[in-house]
């Protein structure tokens, strides 16, 4: 084989590998990135949007007042005091926001820092953790995760328990999970050109206009003049002219122009309410049935209840990371959210009520996981 048939040949087979690189790697199949050729970075510019943000803080400050709990779970009560203390050094107000990103955009990784305690026994805990951007990161054709390197277009796996990926309500063939971000670009996009023909509309016909009236045999020079004097008047509101030219000041005719500018915004508005919050009431306060307004807080219960599960099951990975890199493979503890007594008390009234039939015995094992009891806050009688 002569030399340039060979350089053909490893050029070939260069490319048949890049080929099969790209191939492996699995693009967001999200419907709006793929219209409108952006990236992910484009549903962070929607956080801009005054009503998005107030969604989004709504959406998460239904779970952030939460007080929580780390469970037994029938575990070794020092290894729960172990993770207890990790926890008590951890922002968890912002990690639990953080991973509330996730329904945002679908996915969040979240990088664990570690680092190794002083003292006779060494232990790995984790320091902090810090959610990074989306578009750092892609899945391949096998739902893996693997961040993005110039220089390697495979990618690369990141190392063992190092990133906490929380995905929202993903599946087989779209492992990048569904961006709550993507159902509202439209409804931000549409009202952000209304409230810009709004404001032109304004500019133009929001101030009165000013008609002024000039004798006929008036000469082009002395018209123009008048036109200056009055586009003066426009800025300082004093003019002064002759008793035979008549000024007058005209109001524009705009109510169902505005109108139909205030329908358009307020439209996008419930749709993006309805996209992040599920529902609109609690964000437009609007005159309704007291029954109304029930089923959309239940609606909105019901949310918070949702990002409370994926929230669990995080934090609750991370534990069992720990718990494996410390004590090996035991029963772990778990981490758990308390609602307060209000959203309880049908839970608690029905175990009540079944206690008190004599039929059911509900164990310790049911309490201290449904109430968060620890091991040494039940005594059996």
């Amino acid at each position: 084989m002569n030399t340039k048939n060979l350089f053909t040949e490893l050029v070939n087979l260069e490319n048949q590998n890049f080929l099969l690189s790209i191939m492996n790697h699995l693009p967001n199949p999200d419907k709006i990135l793929r219209k409108t050729g952006k990236t992910i970075e484009a549903y962070r510019d929607l956080k801009n949007d005054p009503h998005v943000w107030s969604c989004i803080q709504s959406r998460k400050s239904g779970l952030l007042g939460l007080e929580y709990t780390i469970a037994q779970n029938n575990s070794d009560s020092n290894v729960v005091k172990f993770i207890e203390d990790i926890f008590n050094t951890l922002d968890i107000n912002q990690i639990q926001r953080d991973i509330l990103e996730a329904p945002l955009f679908g996915y969040q990784p979240i990088e664990v820092m570690w680092k190794q305690t002083e003292g006779q026994r060494k232990f790995l805990v984790p320091s902090n953790l810090i959610a990074k951007p989306q578009e750092w990161f892609f899945f391949d054709i096998k739902g893996n995760l693997k961040f993005k390197k110039s220089s390697v277009p495979d990618g690369i796996h990141p190392p063992p328990k190092k990133i906490l990926n929380v995905q929202y309500e993903p599946d087989y063939h779209n492992p990048y999970g569904h961006s709550l971000l993507s159902k509202c670009y439209w409804a931000v996009t549409f009202k952000n050109g209304g409230i810009k023909f709004w404001v032109n509309f304004t500019e133009k016909y929001g101030m009165p206009l000013i008609l002024g009236h000039y004798t006929r045999g008036a000469s082009s020079e002395e018209v123009q003049k008048l036109a200056d004097v009055l586009a003066d008047m426009a800025e300082d509101s004093v003019i002064v002219s002759p008793s035979d030219i008549q000024i007058e000041m005209k109001e524009a005719v705009r109510f169902s122009s505005i109108s139909l500018y205030k329908e358009l915004i307020k439209f996008c508005n419930a749709e993006i309410s309805k996209a992040i919050l599920s529902q609109t009431l609690t964000t437009e306060i609007e005159m309704g049935s007291l029954a109304a307004s029930q089923t959309h807080f239940k609606i909105r219960k019901d949310v918070i209840l949702s990002d409370i599960k994926l929230v669990e099951k995080t934090l609750n990975k991370l534990i069992q990371w720990i718990v494996e890199l410390n004590f090996g493979n035991i029963q772990c503890p778990s981490f758990k959210l308390i609602l307060n007594d209000s959203d309880n008390s049908q839970k608690i009234e029905r175990d009540l009520k079944i206690s008190q039939t004599g039929m059911i015995r509900l164990t310790k094992k049911y309490w201290m996981n449904s109430y968060g009891f620890n091991d040494d806050e039940i005594m059996e009688l």
